[in-house]
């Protein structure tokens, strides 16, 4: 992950998930601060959120993890959180992880998958806009965005994505008043593409650039790939 001392965020996180990382494991439920921390940088707790209307809003999914208790109890730390609309966290959001670990992943793909956040401001569960929590010192991000590549399970990754590789890029307004915890597939009206997705961050002050590591007769396909 990439840690924002100033905004007490992640700026984004990633992880790899295949069928061997889904287990019977129950949800931690332990937010807890994380001590790996740079000694003197603000610790973010458990209760940090407490009373301001967004979710701990996980960047990693606690269902992405649930192989063994350590694995489902390091989804919990406060470095894998943003305040996240409790409309857009139980709804869209919640639905896009089910889609990516069940229908994407399943027992035969594996995934490599960013998620990330920047810009500043958002509207709360009473539908109130904040741009900070927690006495200023956590930043409730404008956007919320997920890059999700797609393989058949194999070796040696890197050497086989290519221009077929399937590219999944969403990038959704965290806003209360746009979701319902019902309308689960609403993630479907944000799907865009890896390039439009880093222009808009380098406007906000973030210089995303992903697959930097993919070939570079590939990268600007896979940049380019809208999801269907």
């Amino acid at each position: 992950l990439a840690y924002s001392k100033s905004r007490g965020t992640p700026v984004w996180v990633a992880w790899h998930l295949q069928r061997e990382d889904i287990g019977s494991t129950s949800r931690q439920d332990d937010f807890r601060p994380d001590i790996n921390l740079p000694i003197g940088w603000y610790q973010v707790e458990g209760t940090s959120y407490s009373g301001s209307g967004f979710d701990r809003g996980h960047n990693c999914p606690s269902g992405d993890r649930t192989s063994t208790t350590a694995a489902n109890s390091s989804t919990f730390l406060m470095t894998n959180m943003i305040p996240q609309a409790t409309t857009l966290n139980g709804g869209p959001w919640a639905g896009l992880e089910d889609f990516v670990r069940n229908s994407l992943v399943g027992t035969n793909n594996e995934a490599y998958i960013v998620m990330g956040n920047y810009g500043q401001g958002g509207y709360n569960s009473s539908n109130t806009l904040f741009n900070t929590i927690n006495g200023g010192n956590i930043t409730v991000p404008s956007k919320v965005w997920k890059v999700v590549l797609i393989m058949p399970k194999g070796s040696n990754d890197l050497s086989r994505i290519n221009s077929s590789t399937v590219v999944l890029t969403v990038n959704m307004t965290k806003d209360n008043r746009l979701f319902t915890t019902g309308g689960t597939s609403a993630w479907r009206n944000y799907l865009t593409t890896v390039t439009n997705l880093e222009s808009e961050a380098n406007s906000y002050g973030v210089p995303l650039n992903l697959f930097q590591s993919v070939a570079d007769s590939v990268r600007p396909i896979l940049k380019a790939k809208l999801y269907p």
